[in-house]
């Protein structure tokens, strides 16, 4: 069986640069549909969900910046990777962009095998989280075949509940056995207390997200079950002595650096 396309929503006002993106992106067996501006793609993503979005940064009626802020407010556009093309070399520009969430940019005059590659790219590190942090579907028959792990017990349940912020309570009954049991367990295996482990499971995650691609922090917050954005920024920082948004800043300086190599 053919995979499936990768579904592509282009939004570029330029149509002689619009109408060859179209026909080169078609040619490597994208299915794309291209609008010329912003409120026209608006209205097509309220009522469908590609994989993947690339749009020009400045355009009439509604630009990039503006259609990216109104399409993240719908949870279900959360993870969709989201390319910005732009001529603007500004720095001050880009990272204004990264900070808003956008996972890559794609600077005027371009080659369409360098975007190719960055659409590759982006959805594959996007299916390799999906697919790390997916509960495998055999895990019940591997489970009476054979006792599982601990922490691999342990972190399949972290995984599928982060969003619910799971406290230590409700961990100790997902694995029927007592808080001071689980506590003395963690501590035997990894040297850290529950909520230390908990904590830096979920910091674990964030940081997977970051290299995916993700460039929203308040998004990493929600999808990680910290309480707020201040306990997670803390967090991160005590943990990697960096501020999230320093780190995702030099983890966009590295990719670009690696770009240029290649290039």
């Amino acid at each position: 069986m053919r995979n499936q396309k990768i579904r592509i929503v282009l939004i570029e006002d330029d149509k002689a640069l619009g109408n060859s993106i179209l026909e080169l992106l078609a040619l490597n067996d994208f299915d794309v549909n291209w609008f010329k501006d912003g409120l026209e793609a608006l209205v097509y993503l309220n009522k469908r969900t590609p994989d993947i979005v690339i749009s020009d940064l400045m355009m009439p009626h509604m630009d990039g910046e503006e259609l990216f802020l109104k399409i993240r407010k719908n949870s279900k556009f959360n993870t969709i990777p989201f390319i910005m093309i732009t001529a603007n070399t500004d720095d001050d520009v880009k990272f204004k962009q990264l900070e808003n969430g956008v996972n890559d940019f794609i600077m005027k005059p371009f080659k369409v095998k360098e975007l190719i590659y960055k659409i590759k790219s982006v959805i594959e590190l996007k299916k390799s989280i999906e697919k790390k942090f997916s509960p495998d579907p055999f895990s019940k028959v591997t489970i009476k075949l054979s006792e599982k792990d601990f922490l691999i017990s342990l972190n399949e349940i972290l995984i599928k509940n982060l969003k619910s912020k799971i406290d230590v309570n409700e961990l100790s009954m997902h694995l029927f056995i007592s808080k001071s049991t689980l506590d003395k367990r963690i501590r035997k295996r990894t040297n850290k207390n529950i909520s230390q482990y908990m904590r830096e499971f979920r910091l674990d995650y964030a940081i997977k997200l970051i290299h995916s691609g993700e460039r929203n922090i308040q998004y990493l917050v929600s999808e990680t079950g910290f309480s707020s954005f201040s306990y997670f920024t803390t967090s991160f920082k005590s943990y990697l002595n960096v501020t999230p948004r320093d780190y995702i800043k030099s983890i966009q300086i590295e990719k670009n650096a690696k770009d240029l190599k290649i290039g």
